[in-house]
């Protein structure tokens, strides 16, 4: 009788503690500035499940986990207190490259161990970086980023305004390993992120019809890029370049198709001889240039000349200078504008009257990203192909991996 009224307390202790460690989640976001106009959530928690079930299901990753788990960082021992949802953002009017996220710190000596240990540059002032990884310590908080040109702004609105904004994870992720938001004043539009055994699905709706019927129509292709957007789409894909260039082209869509080929490249230099003479010096090596078509198609082909020849981008040979791989051809006719590769003509790809963006893997691809780290190249060449597609306003992008053995959060 007595051994019943001691397990009974032990089992409800047990239930409760297994309840905070696994189910409950802290959901207030407090590191997501004012004028944050882009939102990036991971549930933490989520993300160690999956990973522990994939392992479990997985007896054949064992044997390596030892060996990869001293080898990667171990942010058990950083000094680092785990979120339950990880916020990263994007300030608004700043490039679209440029990502921040804030850390807690339960050690910040700890931390600073564990950056050199991992070969991060102290560029004094709390601050480190380690290639395109800039960090900042103030405290007991990291603002991580990659770039450092907005640490000072998020310093301020975060810690130093009473007013500073508190959101929740339920504005934006709804039971899902993930979620991208967009925010624009008080209105939020949210894409679930899903890893699966080998993709990664970004979207808005949950029915897949659509989608699949874009992607079927995309299977027979080969080419290494292709791309068909219509005036709503290029205005959303020129915001990143330009934010007024949809409009000044008078674009109604916008079609391009691109394949990689590796050629010789010739290197002039030049050095003296014995008797101080110029002599010119050729070297040669091999590089992967594109070949490539784009059509824009316009409601006033001469506007859009005129835009172009207005920044510059037209030589006198009538080369479109904005695309470092030369040569090309730039012309115009009733339609629109077209720029082609001179040195390999491309065909085009058959008009499918859907919006998308597919860029599948070439080996030529991963094989001239010399400056990537292994890990990188072998994460790049895992991949099958990336796919945007969108209908009316539903929105999908699908990271699509080859197959393998294990599921792609063992892989990776």
């Amino acid at each position: 009788m007595k051994k019943k009224k001691i397990i009974v307390p032990l089992l409800l202790l047990f239930a409760v503690a297994v309840y905070f460690v696994v189910f409950y989640k802290d959901k207030t976001l407090r590191y997501i500035p004012e004028n944050a106009d882009a939102v990036v959530l991971i549930d933490s928690k989520k993300l160690m499940g999956q990973y522990l079930f994939s392992l479990a299901t997985h007896p054949s990753s064992w044997s390596g986990s030892d060996t990869k788990s001293e080898s990667s960082p171990s942010f058990k021992d950083s000094g680092i207190r785990i979120p339950d949802f990880l916020q990263v953002f994007h300030i608004k009017d700043t490039k679209f490259s440029e990502w921040y996220s804030v850390l807690e710190l339960k050690d910040p000596q700890k931390f600073i161990a564990f950056l050199k240990k991992q070969k991060f540059a102290d560029k004094g002032n709390s601050r480190f970086q380690k290639d395109q990884v800039f960090l900042m310590i103030k405290g007991d908080h990291c603002i991580a980023g990659t770039s450092e040109l907005a640490f000072e702004t998020v310093q301020k609105q975060l810690f130093h305004t009473s007013t500073a904004p508190v959101w929740n994870a339920d504005q934006f992720i709804q039971n899902t390993l993930g979620s991208l938001s967009f925010i624009s004043g008080q209105k939020t539009q949210n894409f679930s992120i899903e890893l699966l055994d080998d993709e990664i699905e970004i979207k808005n709706n949950s029915n897949q019809e659509v989608f699949n019927s874009i992607a079927s129509k995309l299977q027979k292709g080969n080419n290494f890029l292709e791309m068909e957007l219509d005036q709503e789409n290029l205005r959303k894909f020129s915001y990143f370049l330009d934010k007024g260039m949809a409009d000044s082209l008078q674009a109604t869509s916008f079609k391009a198709t691109a394949n990689l080929e590796q050629v010789n490249d010739t290197i002039i230099s030049y050095e003296y001889d014995d008797n101080f003479n110029e002599v010119e010096k050729k070297t040669f090596q091999k590089i992967v240039q594109p070949n490539y078509s784009i059509e824009i198609q316009s409601k006033d082909p001469e506007r859009a000349w005129g835009y172009f020849q207005s920044k510059k981008w037209i030589n006198g040979e009538n080369q479109f200078t904005q695309i470092p791989f030369q040569p090309n051809k730039i012309s115009q006719n009733s339609e629109g504008v077209f720029i082609k590769s001179t040195r390999k003509s491309v065909l085009s790809s058959p008009q499918l009257q859907e919006n998308y963006v597919i860029v599948r893997n070439s080996t030529l691809l991963y094989s001239s990203l010399k400056t990537l780290s292994n890990k990188e190249k072998k994460i790049i060449s895992d991949i099958d192909y990336v796919l945007y597609g969108n209908k009316s306003q539903d929105y999908w992008v699908k990271i699509k991996a080859k197959k393998g053995d294990l599921p792609l959060i063992l892989r990776w």
